[in-house]
């Protein structure tokens, strides 16, 4: 049986959600300070947003957890208040993160959330992840917008799926190119599989 569509918001890591085949075309910093939302971000300056954006898979996830309880809080902003988590690790303009184990205390103490890092998890024990927890945000390869494609790797991207089942997975993909591909995305679990990394965050509100 497969989930009925959740109503989860959704939210892109860029503010501007077409602007993704822009961002692989002129690389994220180039196309991103074009992108005229960009202060929606939470960011202080367009530099900021243009460095930050293309890191905050992660935090668009949990904007869109926290989206679900009526609390709105910029990427940007999340993305600072993590890093003082140790969530990010910031060093001459380069930034390395998500990293899981601090983002435990980080929801936690702000928002009250519980969260669990899981590591070789299986694509079938998803389903059974969601039914204790209202989400997991899992480590994909950026290629699951092109289903059809055999991805180079696995994981270094992060989405957020929201309904799992025997048959079907529905998920919030934040760099997905279409509609179709960013907003309660569908794929067969054995398809979900091919860019899954085994690892994630599972999440309950």
């Amino acid at each position: 049986m497969s989930p009925l569509p959740e109503a989860v918001p959704f939210f892109s890591q860029w503010e501007t959600p077409d602007m993704t085949l822009a961002v692989l075309a002129d690389g994220a910093e180039a196309a991103l300070r074009r992108d005229p939302l960009w202060q929606g971000s939470g960011a202080a300056t367009l530099d900021e947003y243009a460095v930050w954006a293309a890191n905050v898979c992660g935090m668009a996830c949990l904007k869109m957890i926290l989206a679900t309880r009526g609390q709105i809080v910029p990427t940007i902003e999340l993305a600072r208040r993590c890093t003082g988590y140790g969530g990010y690790v910031v060093n001459e303009g380069s930034i390395k993160g998500l990293i899981y184990a601090p983002f435990v205390p980080f929801v936690k103490q702000e928002f009250g959330l519980e969260a669990e890092v899981m590591t070789d998890v299986a694509t079938v024990d998803i389903p059974a992840i969601l039914a204790r927890s209202r989400f997991f945000i899992a480590s994909v390869s950026s290629s699951i917008r092109w289903p059809e494609r055999e991805p180079p790797s696995k994981g270094g991207h992060l989405v957020l799926v929201t309904a799992a089942s025997d048959d079907v997975f529905r998920f919030h993909n934040p760099s997905g190119h279409t509609s179709a591909t960013r907003e309660n995305a569908v794929l067969a679990p054995a398809d979900f599989d091919r860019f899954f990394a085994n690892r994630g965050i599972a999440v309950a509100i």
